[in-house]
């Protein structure tokens, strides 16, 4: 089977799943409205991939067969460059607002395969299940969501030291089979409108957490499998013009596993706490998923960036220097995203599976810095919009009677005109101030963990060897030759 289309992904989304929103049981996903949105827009990235111009950046063609470039383990600097481009050409085509696009879980199940040996070592079975999942992958293109993060009811404790052993996703039994699990995962983005979902540990299992160290994939019509999603935040996905942004409404959902039976071949790990708490860093997948993060959030900041400029050039206020000197900081934090991407492809290395694996320390610091460059971009947008951002019409008075005798109060400097103006400030609004806005901003802020671990993370897993030697250099300074000094003079 070679790359799906849109209309044969949006197919497959009628399955009988269980999915629950507002309170209901969702007969239909795409009879609801926010559902249907996202899965549309899923299924237009589906089609790039058919695109005479896009599909020689999105399909791998080989010997091996026919299936998306991010199914491919890089191995050589050409094939992580094309990685990149194929993510920044997805991403563009969302605004780098959709996460948890297709090519994201892709990129992570290709690590894991790469690293089949890992998951080898737990049991043999396991690293030939991750290799089996992964051409199930290539040959059939299914769209891959993921949940990884435990109920937080009780941070300060492990998960077997809960009150209720049951709340974080754990085995309750091995059967022949497979395995039985109960339990919870977060944040299941997209999960309801997804083909399957991927469950896999993060770091920080504690001794004693062996039953809730597991990793598999299962299709969401799963029996057992009970999707409940958080409430729209956007009302009427239909209303373009006033929530332009709507269809990269990515829902966001709770995975709760009622004695799910896991088949054998679908498990891919469980039982180890240490290895669970090195899998995502051992298998390089927090390496190759930062990739696709970081050429995202480049992207999503030249829409943020675009905004800025646009609404100072609009209004004139591009004239005075200190709008100027705003315009030159997300100008400025634009290129240092675009650099940090580079970064992480120009010095790329082997890794012990044999694959060419971005460099994690440009990853690290841009998932560190890029909330706040997201933060300080969406204040300028603020301030350069102003109290316009609050006083634009509905969007149904553009074609109302009442419109024409309205319609000059609200046109835009240079001949812009009011319709133009009210759709920028309107989108500008959706970027920033609305829930949808919001929501991105605390994406943005916890897409791959908590800061302040991050953080700790880049200075522990940092080289800091080099550094102390230009330090020691610094601290041994080369004393000025007398001779030469003397044979200057002469």
């Amino acid at each position: 089977m070679s790359v799906r289309t849109g209309a044969e992904y949006l197919r497959g989304l009628r399955d009988g799943r269980e999915v629950w929103l507002g309170g209901r049981r969702v007969d239909d996903v795409l009879d609801e409205p926010v559902l249907a949105s996202a899965a549309h827009t899923v299924a237009r990235l589906y089609d790039l991939q058919h695109d005479p111009e896009l599909r020689d950046q999105l399909v791998h063609e080989g010997d091996d067969g026919v299936y998306p470039v991010s199914l491919v383990a890089p191995r050589t600097a050409q094939e992580l460059r094309a990685r990149g481009l194929a993510f920044r050409t997805t991403a563009s085509a969302t605004f780098g607002l959709l996460g948890r696009s297709p090519d994201f879980v892709n990129t992570a199940v290709t690590a894991f395969s790469s690293a089949e040996e890992f998951f080898s070592r737990t049991d043999p079975r396991f690293g030939r299940n991750v290799r089996a999942f992964h051409a199930y992958c290539r040959e059939r293109d299914p769209f891959l969501s993921h949940a990884t993060i435990n109920p937080p009811l009780n941070r300060a404790r492990a998960s077997n030291d809960q009150d209720d052993p049951f709340v974080h996703l754990r085995i309750v039994r091995e059967t022949s089979d497979g395995i039985v699990v109960r339990g919870a995962k977060l944040i299941g983005t997209l999960v309801p409108v997804a083909d399957e979902i991927v469950v896999f540990p993060l770091p920080k299992y504690a001794p004693g957490d062996e039953p809730y160290t597991v990793a598999f994939s299962l299709p969401v019509a799963t029996p057992g499998l009970r999707i409940v999603c958080r409430e729209p935040l956007v009302a009427d996905p239909t209303r373009l013009v006033s929530t332009p942004l709507a269809p990269y409404e990515e829902i966001d959902a709770t995975c709760v596993f009622d004695d799910v039976v896991v088949p054998w071949d679908r498990v891919f790990f469980h039982g180890d706490v240490e290895a669970a708490n090195r899998l995502y860093d051992a298998t390089t997948a927090r390496h190759h998923t930062g990739q696709h993060g970081i050429v995202r959030g480049a992207v999503k900041a030249e829409l943020l960036t675009g905004i800025a400029v646009a609404l100072a050039e609009m209004s004139g206020t591009n004239a005075f220097l200190h709008v100027q000197e705003m315009l030159g900081e997300v100008l400025g934090s634009l290129e240092l995203a675009k650099a940090g991407a580079l970064a992480a492809e120009t010095d790329a290395r082997i890794s012990a599976w044999g694959t060419l694996t971005p460099a994690i320390a440009p990853v690290m610091a841009l998932r560190y810095h890029f909330p706040r460059m997201t933060a300080r971009m969406i204040e300028v947008i603020q301030v350069l919009g102003g109290g316009s951002l609050l006083s634009t019409p509905a969007e149904e008075d553009l074609t109302s009677e009442l419109w024409p005798s309205i319609e000059r109060f609200y046109r835009g400097a240079g001949g812009v005109s009011a319709e133009h103006r009210i759709r920028l400030l309107k989108l500008a609004w959706d970027a920033t101030g609305s829930a949808f806005g919001q929501r991105q901003m605390q994406y943005e802020r916890y897409h791959s963990g908590d800061p302040v671990r991050l953080a700790a993370a880049q200075y522990f897993g940092y080289d800091t060897t080099p550094l102390m030697e230009t330090v020691n250099r610094a601290l041994r300074p080369v004393p000025a030759d007398t001779t030469t000094r003397q044979e200057a003079r002469a």
